[in-house]
């Protein structure tokens, strides 16, 4: 049963409301916050506590249409109802709706009189639901999906016709393994035939190496100690490529090479500017791209969602073939159509200029952090709180966690922090022996040393591991705690669970995923 529809602005000014049942709270007020304003969502659903909402734009006339009903309860026909409610709202006040949204008009209007009319339509989409599902329940089911089709000659026959099938299929599949055996057969033997007419030696039997065996010629390959010379040292400076270190702001804080090239440093290997004729050519062929697709709806017409949803089929196809995430890629389409409805344009470039914006809110939406990026900022405030910043990171198997904790670790070395890094990779072998070699390095290459290692050995729980660690960072005066961990696919239970129970026992403030472009959309 519906709770409650609601008719508002954009702005959260309400023109017409209508309750069937005490509403707790305020869930209307809470989605304006959360997709109005805030603009979270992209989706048409939204749950406040007990209450599920369903909304509808009319972007041509800055109006939102709200339904409210129980969450537990499932109502198909709420999209129909806010599309009929719309349709007939609209076109009953649509002059004072555009008075509104230019503020001609010095009085509110009086949207009142829809009452009548709201309910002659959700009367009408309520009996049509009830007919439908009373019609789908009442079909009876086609012969050939009971099992007494089985019993008779025609199901019968159908049955043997699949078996058959079946076991050609797979006598096929045996043949041709057995064939194909034959052949590697006489391809070996008649190589070597053919290579004793030719009057070459014949290769003699190789012996067989039984597993742990160490022969004469594995021993011979690993032995590198015929040359007694020891290598020079060498400096370390002469080791480390100085145009790869990063710079140093006025603040006195140390920036990676990138950052610091992007503040105003050369950049002339990322960016290049194209020349005139460049600058034309890509013109000429912006409108067989992205934006091509738009090419028919410059008619001068309002956009419809139906007049969209050829256009965004082919720009989510266009968008999954550069290898977008497929939920990424029907947000960033659901967001652009969302904009553009009841927008009229009048040709292929302002329709892009619109495509243009929305797709930059949309991945601005997508891309925004939702946690703190400022870390000297924030280990300050933790250390005013008597405890170590913690940092885990976490990722499948060799995507390079170890590696790009080290750099982390080096960039906070040079920033004057003290590091403690936790080996909680208790799983897999090396992982702890590989942080020493960077501790060693770290150590080496910077000129602030402080920077130790917490380790527990191997088979141990990470968990327990990682909470000893704060605990001793705390005591020692540490600044960050780095928390290196296993490599896991998500699709391995106990490993899953044992990163949630790191997680969850020792509440690092950052966790940073580590992933590389192989992973794909499993990230």
């Amino acid at each position: 049963m519906l709770d409650g529809f609601t008719i508002a602005t954009k702005g959260g000014v309400v023109l017409w409301s209508r309750d069937y049942a005490p509403i707790d709270g305020q869930p209307i007020d809470s989605l304006v916050q959360e997709v109005l304003i805030q603009g979270t969502r992209t989706d048409s659903k939204y749950v406040a506590g007990p209450y599920g909402l369903h909304w509808s734009f009319a972007n041509e006339l800055n109006v939102i249409f709200i339904a409210v009903y129980q969450k537990i309860l499932q109502l198909p026909y709420i999209d129909d109802l806010l599309k009929h409610a719309k349709r007939h709202f609209v076109a009953r006040f649509k002059d004072e709706l555009q008075q509104l949204m230019d503020g001609d008009d010095d009085e509110f209007p009086d949207f009142s009189s829809f009452e009548d009319e709201f309910e002659q339509v959700l009367r009408a989409v309520e009996e049509r639901e009830f007919r439908e599902r009373k019609s789908r329940q009442n079909a009876p089911r086609r012969f050939e999906e009971t099992k007494r089709f089985q019993t008779t000659a025609e199901g019968a026959k159908r049955e043997l016709d699949e078996m058959v099938k079946a076991g050609e299929t797979a006598a096929l599949e045996s043949k041709g393994k057995r064939s194909g055996k034959m052949r590697s057969w006489a391809d070996k033997h008649g190589s070597d035939k053919e290579s004793a007419k030719k009057g070459g030696k014949k290769k003699g039997k190789q012996n067989r190496v039984w597993e742990g065996q160490v022969t004469k010629e594995s021993m011979d390959a690993l032995d590198y100690s015929g040359d007694k010379t020891p290598e020079p040292a060498r400096e370390i400076s002469s080791l480390v490529d100085e145009r790869s270190m990063g710079a140093r702001t006025a603040d006195g804080i140390y920036e990676v090479a990138d950052v610091a090239e992007r503040n105003g440093g050369d950049d002339s290997d990322g960016f290049v500017l194209l020349d005139d004729e460049e600058l034309d050519e890509s013109k000429s062929t912006a409108t067989g791209g992205l934006f091509g697709m738009f090419k028919n709806l410059t008619s001068g017409r309002v956009l419809t969602a139906e007049t969209l949803a050829e256009p965004m089929a082919r720009m989510r196809e266009h968008l999954a073939n550069k290898n977008v995430a497929a939920d990424i890629a029907a947000e960033i389409c659901r967001s652009v159509a969302q904009s553009m409805v009841g927008v009229r344009v009048g040709g292929l470039q302002s329709i892009k200029a619109l495509v243009e914006q929305s797709m930059e809110r949309a991945l601005t939406r997508i891309l925004t952090p939702i946690s703190s990026t400022d870390i000297i900022r924030d280990i300050a405030q933790a250390r005013s709180q008597n405890r170590p910043y913690t940092m885990a990171f976490v990722g499948v198997n060799g995507v390079g966690k170890s590696t790009n904790l080290s750099k982390v670790c080096y960039w906070l070395l040079q920033n004057n922090k003290r590091v403690l890094i936790a080996a909680c990779d208790t799983f897999r072998s090396g992982a702890v022996e590989q942080l020493r070699v960077h501790v060693r390095n770290l150590r080496a290459l910077s000129t602030n040393q402080d920077v130790e290692i917490f380790e527990r050995g191997y088979g141990k729980d990470s968990a327990t591991i990682a909470k000893d660690a704060i605990a001793f960072g705390a005591a020692n005066n540490f600044d960050v705690v780095l928390i290196d961990t296993a490599g896991r696919m998500q699709d391995n239970e106990p490993l899953m669970r044992a990163l949630a129970k790191l997680v969850s026992v020792n509440s690092p403030d950052k966790i940073l995923f580590v992933g590389e472009a192989l992973v794909g959309n499993e990230a």
